[in-house]
């Protein structure tokens, strides 16, 4: 596996061949558990990797063989006079290099082959995973993050496999080859050899960390820089820049960050002319001594060594040099890739919150009848949102929940496709605990639409679509009149073929609302929940939404979050929450005459919006 060549993860004598702080102190412990199962993503693929072994294998061999044949052009052909033999030991080197490069081509195939397919399994393995995370899972966890370990540790694997995994079998190789044919030859110089290797690495690290450190130190100044550009250069940055003449202050800023970042490209460029004098030199010592001693010994003890002897040893001092190097520094790319397996299991072993049982219930031809009973609930474990809520959704009926923002109205409709789980009392559909039932047989005799609609990038009939596959073109145009959005969707070049762009950018907050109404349409749930669905609209968009919920409100078992006073006078019963709890319930004219908060937001929030 030898696709990352000598200097691994590394990249080179300037790679990262030591530990920042924060990895120092985040790194892995490495147990035989640990190992196990990063070995076990190989195990289904040990036919390749044993012929990726051998390939590594024989390829070291051939790459020793150049250096090796040397002598031989020295002591067989050029100083016998043999041209015969020049051109045979010429002929078997080239051939040896060309047949280490196509193995190597070989190898590299294998490699990445081995490499695709592992990352292939783990994206597939997260992916389902997170899709059986619950809603609090990405809630609580940051998004990029999420995205990061799908992604860029996923990708870091294949390095770890091309690259790392490659480097230590193909350094060893190279060093045991190359160490064999050195005491072959002579063990005095081959001791002479060892011995000066070791010093090639000090130049190499100190250079290194060096570099490493101006470079992090670059990076904070490039991202300094780029701060002040993105704050400043904006369009809502230059309009305040404007607007309090700070335009000199801001260029003082920008020149004074710029400088510090030229004077530090400076330094690190330097830092590398410096490296480069001090390894040349380091590089010249090995040799030197080798030619030293083999001379000594030829020319005082009548040695047997030959000059072509001393040729070999020479090359392949040369040929040590980076493996050596490269896999004193293993130790630190084996720990970045075991801490990069580490933060891919840490999501893997999250336990799954929200999951049917082995016995859960499949609805069969249920009714819809929504009870809950004495409920309470929290997203944190100390801090109640739902206090002992009790109410029940009757078959055929509708409910309107209204209350103060933060009352805990979109957290009791949460809980009845199971996005989240009560803490204490139930949940019920056709007095069955939505616990006990599968959890897709539920989901699917639900459907909601919320306050922030979500379309895909894609055309209006994908997103339509995504509710029934099968969809026919009149059941989709039937749901889009419904939806009191198929004039909208006639008028377009494209029709149902029309693009929304990402997240549906390039539709209206209400077009976008009612197109989510007509696929909600499509599915055909039992239950249609509406969550704030005219929020944050215009009054006309508000009121082509209204029309389109009002016949599904009188029709079909519904759950109503609104502040539009028509879309609760259509509500059978309204429940009114404050603080977790449901403090009134009751028709209209019921709570407006109690005189209680109803009343209140009657006058503050509903008779305005429905005046507007």
């Amino acid at each position: 596996m030898s696709g990352g060549g000598p200097g691994g993860m590394r990249g080179g004598p300037f790679g990262r061949g030591f530990m920042t702080d924060e990895e120092k102190a985040n790194q892995p412990k490495v147990t035989p558990a640990l190992l196990k199962r990063v070995f076990s993503y190989l195990t289904p693929y040990w036919k390749q990797l044993f012929l990726a072994l051998l390939c590594i294998t024989v390829s070291s061999i051939l790459n020793m063989m150049p250096s090796i044949l040397t002598g031989k052009i020295i002591d067989e052909g050029l100083l016998k006079q043999d041209l015969r033999a020049l051109l045979f030991y010429i002929l078997l080197s080239l051939a040896t290099t060309l047949g280490a490069s196509l193995i190597g081509v070989a190898d590299s195939y294998i490699n990445t082959w081995i490499a695709q397919h592992i990352t292939y399994d783990m994206r597939n393995q997260m992916y389902r995973h997170l899709q059986t995370m619950s809603q609090r899972f990405f809630t609580t966890n940051n998004q990029g993050d999420i995205i990061t370990r799908m992604t860029s540790d996923i990708d870091g694997v294949e390095r770890v496999i091309t690259s790392t995994f490659s480097s230590i079998l193909s350094n060893s190789l190279t060093l045991i080859v190359a160490l064999v044919a050195m005491y072959q030859r002579n063990w005095i110089l081959a001791t002479i050899g060892i011995i000066i290797v070791p010093l090639f690495t000090i130049p190499t690290r100190k250079a290194g960390k060096t570099r490493w450190s101006l470079t992090q130190e670059s990076q904070a100044r490039n991202d300094e820089i780029n701060g002040i550009l993105n704050e400043t250069l904006s369009v809502s940055g230059q309009l305040l820049v404007k607007l309090f003449g700070k335009e000199k202050e801001e260029y003082h800023r920008y020149r004074k960050a710029n400088r510090r970042m030229i004077s530090l490209n400076i330094k690190e460029s330097m830092a590398g002319r410096w490296f480069r004098v001090v390894l040349s030199t380091f590089t010249s010592i090995g040799p030197m001594l080798i030619y030293l001693v083999g001379g000594v010994l030829m020319m005082r003890y009548d040695s047997s060594i030959t000059v072509g002897d001393i040729s070999v040893m020479v090359a392949l001092l040369g040929r040590m040099y980076m493996p050596v190097n490269s896999l004193l520094n293993v130790q630190v790319d084996w720990i970045r890739s075991m801490a990069l397996f580490s933060r891919i299991f840490d999501y893997l072993d999250m336990p799954v919150e929200i999951k049917s049982k082995e016995d859960a219930v499949v609805l069969d031809d249920p009714k819809g009848d929504i009870v809950f009973n004495d409920v309470s609930f929290g997203y944190e474990e100390d801090r109640l949102i739902l206090k002992n809520v009790s109410f029940e959704l009757k078959s055929g009926n509708s409910i309107a929940i209204v209350g103060p923002s933060g009352s805990g109205k979109s957290t009791i409709i949460n809980l009845i496709p199971r996005l989240y789980d009560v803490k204490s009392g139930s949940v019920t559909f056709d007095g069955i605990d939505v616990r006990d039932i599968e959890l897709s047989s539920l989901r699917d005799k639900i459907g909601v639409v919320s306050q922030e609609t979500y379309l895909f990038n894609g055309t209006i009939r994908e997103n339509l679509k995504y509710a029934k596959e099968d969809a026919t073109e009149e059941e989709m145009i039937e749901a889009c009149r419904k939806a009191n959005i198929y004039d909208f969707i006639k008028g377009q070049e494209d029709g149902l073929d029309t693009m929304v762009g990402n997240r549906g950018l390039k539709l209206s907050g209400g077009e976008k609302q009612r197109i989510s109404i007509a696929r909600l349409l499509l599915k055909d749930p039992l239950i249609f929940i509406f969550d704030e669905a005219t929020s944050a609209l215009d009054s006309i968009s508000e009121s082509k939404i209204q029309e389109a919920i009002d016949p599904i409100v009188n029709e079909k078992t519904s759950i109503l979050i609104a502040h539009r006073l028509s879309t609760i006078l259509a509500a059978d019963e309204i429940l009114v929450v404050k603080d977790g709890q449901i403090v009134e319930r009751g028709t209209h004219k019921e709570l407006v005459k109690a005189g209680g908060v109803y009343q209140e937001l009657y006058e503050t929030q509903f008779s305005r919006a429905e005046q507007e």
